[in-house]
């Protein structure tokens, strides 16, 4: 099999994960290993997709509660060690569950970023938990240890990214930060982009982090910190 036609067929089989799943074997109100955090606050609406555990209603970026998703540059190994692209597979399973209607989410509070953390539901499903069901995502247990015990069951069956070899998102961002530090000034290494879009930052884990130039004399800059690009008023790229 080609790399191409590997990556299509997993990108395919990612899909079929997820129908599947929501025809047959996930429940529509999801168990965890502990009980729900308190709601603070619902936001409600068609959702747009920003990554695979990050999307957009009406505007507010929500981070899905518990769930820490392989980013969209990321790539895993299969079982034959071909490599496959889960972060974009990731990306693709959260658009599909997210089409089946308007998506709510329960918000548990705000990340250090001021995201809206968020356990989102569509037709009464949990979807955080289909993506650690699939093998989209791992539980994120530094934060939060609610499907924990679904990543176990995720990890027995070899589905999604434990299907093969797989860096933890986490570990991936920190090695990417590490790499894109060392060329940029002061070891500030998110670069600030004006574009059409106004005006937005690359994280050095963004699949266009190299292509992106910082312009100074365009007012473009570096900053050190996510925070401190949020706090001067540039917002995250688009990174699916």
């Amino acid at each position: 099999m080609t790399a191409y036609a590997q990556t299509s067929f997993n990108l395919k089989r990612a899909s079929l994960l997820i129908s599947a799943l929501l025809l047959l074997g996930v429940p529509a109100l999801a168990s965890t290993d502990q009980a729900m955090p308190p709601v603070l606050s619902t936001i409600s609406g068609y959702a747009i997709v920003v990554d695979g555990d990050t999307i957009d209603i009406d505007g507010q970026r929500i981070r899905l509660e518990g769930i820490d998703a392989p980013e969209t540059a990321q790539t895993c190994s299969t079982t034959s060690g071909s490599s496959w692209p889960c972060g974009r597979a990731a990306a693709k399973a959260l658009t599909a569950l997210v089409a089946a209607g308007d998506v709510a989410c329960d918000s548990t509070g705000n990340d250090k970023y001021g995201r809206f953390l968020g356990i989102c539901y569509t037709d009464g499903r949990d979807i955080n938990a289909v993506m650690i069901d699939t093998g989209m995502a791992w539980a994120f247990t530094r934060y939060s240890t609610l499907y924990a015990t679904r990543e176990t069951a995720a990890r027995a069956a070899k589905i999604g990214v434990w299907q093969g070899t797989a860096e933890a998102p986490w570990d991936y961002r920190h090695k990417g930060w590490q790499v894109a530090e060392v060329a940029a000034p002061q070891g500030c290494a998110i670069k600030g982009n004006i574009s059409h879009s106004g005006q937005i930052y690359h994280m050095p884990w963004s699949p266009w982090y190299d292509k992106v130039k910082v312009e100074a004399s365009r007012g473009e800059r570096w900053f050190c910190s996510e925070a401190d690009a949020i706090a001067a008023g540039w917002r995250p790229a688009a990174t699916y």
